[in-house]
């Protein structure tokens, strides 16, 4: 018997609707520890099956009783679902019959249609954001006559995933540009950014932090030494504070949390895909 809670995230489609959503409200128990596992594309019964199998032999090995946060609609697959004995947490249906009633129609119930390609115009318009995330990334490509923002910061302060995840999930064109120690020592804004001044959007980071990070990138460098990260983020600081660009720590902010305040900054407005 252990005190970890079996948690399944089950979804007919990625899953990544109930990860999230469990996710969040996991944190807000930190006292209690949680044995996570996801288990997407459980749209047919003999897969419904299967699942709950594992939900039940989960939860007796470990003698407490299993948490499902589902997204699943099909109500046959649902019920199989709640054959494994676990807490059943449905993610839509607290939601679904206020909604009939407002809207006067009835929901279809379409499996995997949460994550399915239902705007072609939208869909392609992620893709051409990544790809334009990818192409313009650590100043590959310093032409940002087409993107929505850019960010800039020393070299391993979280530009990269912050420009993938805007792209991925906002569809925002997101470049990013690395201050360089030739940059920082000039202390003015490099010259190829002053035209896009309006694009800008700063990052920095914990100097102990950055350290631990470029130390896991290249070890024992210079690169990599305290002294450089801390004259470093001090200098980027002062820089984007003299030139008046919004700064953000990352040290403790999520990526979400970081592209949210991001794209509020600059007055961004994109739905989540």
């Amino acid at each position: 018997m252990t005190d970890i809670r079996p948690v399944f995230y089950v979804s007919d489609g990625t899953g990544i609707t109930a990860e999230t959503i469990g996710h969040s409200l996991l944190t807000q128990f930190s006292g209690t520890r949680f044995k996570t596992d996801r288990l997407p594309f459980v749209d047919t019964p003999d897969k419904a099956r299967e699942a709950a199998r594992k939900i039940r032999a989960a939860g007796e090995a470990a003698g407490i009783r299993p948490i499902v946060v589902n997204s699943g609609v099909d109500a046959e697959l649902n019920t199989l679902l709640a054959s494994s004995g676990a807490l059943m947490l449905d993610v839509f249906a607290p939601f679904i019959a206020p909604l009939e009633q407002e809207l006067g129609a009835i929901s279809q119930s379409t499996v995997g249609q949460a994550h399915g390609i239902v705007d072609f115009d939208a869909y392609h318009r992620r893709i051409n954001a990544m790809n334009y995330a990818l192409t313009h990334d650590d100043g590959m490509n310093i032409d940002y006559a087409e993107a929505d923002l850019i960010l800039v910061a020393v070299s391993r302060a979280g530009k990269t995933p912050t420009c993938v995840y805007l792209a991925l999930h906002h569809g925002v064109r997101a470049a990013n540009y690395p201050l360089t120690e030739e940059d920082l020592e000039v202390e003015r804004l490099p010259a190829k950014l002053r035209a896009y001044r309006n694009k800008l959007f700063g990052l920095t980071i914990d100097p102990i932090r950055l350290q631990q990070i470029r130390q896991e990138r290249r070890p024992n460098s210079r690169y990599s030494q305290l002294d450089t990260c801390k004259r470093e983020v001090a200098q980027a600081e002062a820089m984007m504070r003299r030139e008046g660009i919004e700064l953000l720590s990352t040290t403790n902010a999520s990526i979400e949390e970081i592209s949210s305040r991001v794209l509020e900054h600059l007055g961004i407005s994109r739905g989540m895909f």
